[in-house]
């Protein structure tokens, strides 16, 4: 006993000036603080290991953040179980090590893999927690953080063909930081966000211990279901409420362009989406297309539903509330909510939902995203000014998701995520290029400059943001900063009056701010 705290004090003290690499001084600590030591070595991965770069760059989505000019981690620890998560903070902390943690890679910024002030800095990534313990006779299911959605959804539906999960429409998703900053999907209008529908969870606290929904507290647990990721510990499980989904889901995309009326076709989508019957859910992807014009271009509009019901009944709810758009039965696939899933996804029609458990994002891009929430109806004439600046950019698009139904229901104080009841449709803006930091500067500009044009039709006193498309172009966290002045400018558009209530949270449980990153919540400075 006495040799143990002898080696203790001495790994304690250990300055990070040493010649002793870092990463020898976090596993030396890890080994003393796990349940199961032996397993660290392999988990561990630094520039000298030959896995390095391919685990830095699984998940990754945003190549902007894998340039050779961004900061990298001085390892990655990728941990077997929930007490070496508890152990990586311990240590992390204990060693003046600051922590980067991964779920799923999916964040716009990058904040999961890269610091951008923050010397040294490590990934804790979860990849390898990945369990999904689906209870059918209780509709509740208990998922590990690295487990991705699509993984989640093909759990569900091995055990049962009439429940579900309402959460993200892109099924690579990391289901950790997904459900932090609300988790919205094609259900919501139904059964609300997957935040909505989380029950029970367990974290990893800035101290090391893992707390569930009773031992962390109603505060806290309000804090973590859509108050960002990265913010008050490390998510480990989450234990979601399953909702019922009909035998039969009828999809289906109908896309028109400026030439086929697609101006009107959207003026009148703003009014109809966020009203109509709730089992619909109507999204509009905006991207150039080809004009009947030769070597001019166009808009197209595509309207990509899901319809929790069968073809018959869709086409008597459109008849009567969107006859506008024209949709005929040939239009209209029935199918299961699994492949209605896979439909929503993008995946070719046929594909089998045994694809969902490849886990890993099928695709990487240069990109940069911005969010907006709409409260008003965009006038059909101003809709022609808007295309003009949209075609200028090579390859932009927009994804306009509609809300109403459930969402306007749910009180904007019952979690974090406040863009509820009010708001028409959320609007995704993206613009992709595929030859890296060569014009960068030039697409970013652009997005600059569609956003700023689209001051006038989007929400007001804030301007709303949607949390996990972060944008660092709203302020962001200086090097161990705790100002709620600078916070406050990106804290109140995508939290509203809820930020300063997750300030007060932050403030108790972690006081330090030990987790933090550009865009996280500060605490009150120690005093106040």
């Amino acid at each position: 006993m006495m040799l143990f705290l002898a080696t203790f004090v001495v790994l304690l003290y250990v300055p990070l000036s040493t010649s002793i690499p870092i990463e020898k001084t976090f596993n030396n600590c890890l080994s003393l603080h796990s349940k199961t030591p032996n397993q660290f070595p392999s988990a561990i991965y630094t520039s000298t290991n030959t896995s390095y770069t391919s685990i830095l760059e699984s998940t990754a989505q945003n190549l902007r953040y894998l340039l050779p000019s961004v900061p990298k981690p001085v390892f990655i620890f990728t941990p077997f179980h929930d007490s070496q998560v508890q152990a990586a903070v311990i240590c992390a902390k204990q060693h003046g090590i600051h922590m980067r943690v991964r779920s799923g890679g999916h964040d716009y910024e990058g904040l999961s893999f890269v610091s951008l002030f923050e010397r040294p800095f490590m990934i804790l990534d979860l990849v390898k927690l990945r369990k999904i313990n689906v209870d059918i006779p209780h509709n509740t299911a208990w998922i590990q953080s690295g487990a991705t959605i699509g993984e989640v959804y093909y759990r569900i539906s091995e055990k049962s063909a009439v429940h579900g999960f309402p959460a993200g429409l892109c099924t690579s998703l990391g289901i950790g930081g997904h459900i932090t900053g609300g988790a919205y999907g094609s259900m919501m209008r139904k059964y609300g966000l997957g935040v909505d529908n989380v029950v029970d969870a367990r974290i990893v606290d800035v101290n090391g211990k893992i707390l569930d929904r009773k031992q962390m507290g109603e505060e806290l647990f309000w804090a973590i279901r859509g108050g960002g990721g990265g913010n008050f510990g490390v998510i480990l499980w989450w234990k979601i409420k399953l909702v019922p989904v009909p035998q039969t889901v009828t999809v289906f995309t109908v896309t028109k362009s400026l030439e086929q009326g697609g101006n009107k076709l959207l003026h009148r989508w703003q009014q109809v989406a966020p009203n109509i019957n709730e089992n619909l859910f109507i999204r509009v992807i905006i991207q150039p297309g080809n004009s009947t014009v030769p070597g001019q271009r166009t808009v197209t509009t595509s309207y990509n539903a899901q319809f929790l019901g069968e073809a018959n009944k869709l086409l008597r709810v459109m008849k009567h509330s969107f006859p506008e758009l024209g949709l005929t039965r040939k239009d209209c696939l029935e199918t299961s909510w699994i492949k209605s899933v896979l439909y929503i996804a993008g995946y070719p029609n046929g594909t089998p939902p045994e694809v969902l458990l490849q886990g890993k994002p099928t695709s990487k891009a240069y990109f940069k995203a911005k969010s907006d929430f709409v409260r008003q109806v965009i006038p059909e004439t101003d809709l022609n000014s808007l295309w003009k600046i949209f075609l200028q950019e090579d390859g932009p698009l927009m994804i306009w998701n509609p809300y109403g139904g459930m969402m306007s229901r749910v009180a904007e104080s019952a979690t974090p995520f406040p863009h509820r009841k009010g708001t028409l449709y959320k609007i995704q803006y993206l613009t992709g290029w595929i030859d890296g930091e060569k014009n960068m500067a030039k697409h970013m500009r652009w997005m600059r400059k569609f956003y700023a044009f689209m001051t006038p039709y989007a929400s007001k006193y804030p301007r709303e943001n949607y949390v996990n498309y972060r944008d660092l172009d709203i302020g962001m966290n200086k090097k161990n900063s705790t100002s709620i002045s600078l916070a406050s400018s990106w804290g109140y558009r995508y939290f509203k009056g809820n930020f300063n209530r997750l300030v007060m949270v932050k403030t108790e449980v972690d006081p330090s701010n030990f987790f933090r990153h550009e865009q996280s919540i500060p605490p009150l400075p120690i005093g106040k």
